[in-house]
C-alpha cells in the first residue's frame, strides 16, 4: 500500500507576502484559494492556476510553516513523524518527517475534500 495518494500543495518561501501575492496573482494568473491567519505571525496564501488541484503555499521562514510538498495520505505506517500530529481549525490533520536527505515532508491525513459534498 502507498503512503501517499496525491499532491495537495507544495510550499514556496518568500520573503513579503504581499509582493508575492501581486507576482503570482497578477503575473502568473493564479487564483487565489486561500489567505489567512493561522496564529500571529502565521499568514499562510495558497494560490493556483486556475482549474488546478495543486495549490502554491507562499510562506515566509519567520512563519515557522512547514516548507515542503504536501502529500495526501490514508496511513502514516512507517514514518517517524518530527512532532505529535497538528490539528488546525478547517484544516486536516497533518504532520511531518524528513526524507533521507534532510528535506521536509509534509503529509495531510486523508483525501481532499470533494467540493461536490
Amino acid at each position: 500500500m502507498a503512503l501517499t495518494t496525491g499532491i495537495f500543495s507544495t510550499s514556496v518561501e518568500v520573503t513579503d507576502l504581499d509582493r508575492a501575492l501581486v507576482f503570482y496573482r497578477d503575473v502568473l494568473g493564479c487564483e487565489v484559494r486561500f489567505d489567512s491567519v493561522l496564529w500571529p505571525g502565521a499568514r499562510l496564501v495558497e494560490v493556483a492556476p486556475p482549474g488546478s488541484e495543486v495549490l502554491v503555499a507562499l510562506v515566509t521562514r519567520e512563519s515557522e510553516l512547514p516548507i515542503g510538498v504536501r502529500y495526501w495520505t490514508d496511513s502514516a505506517a512507517g514514518v517517524e513523524p518530527h512532532s505529535e500530529v497538528l490539528h488546525l481549525k478547517g484544516a486536516p490533520p497533518m504532520f511531518t518527517f524528513s526524507d533521507p536527505d534532510g528535506n521536509t515532508v509534509i503529509v495531510l491525513e486523508g483525501p481532499p475534500a470533494d467540493p461536490a459534498s
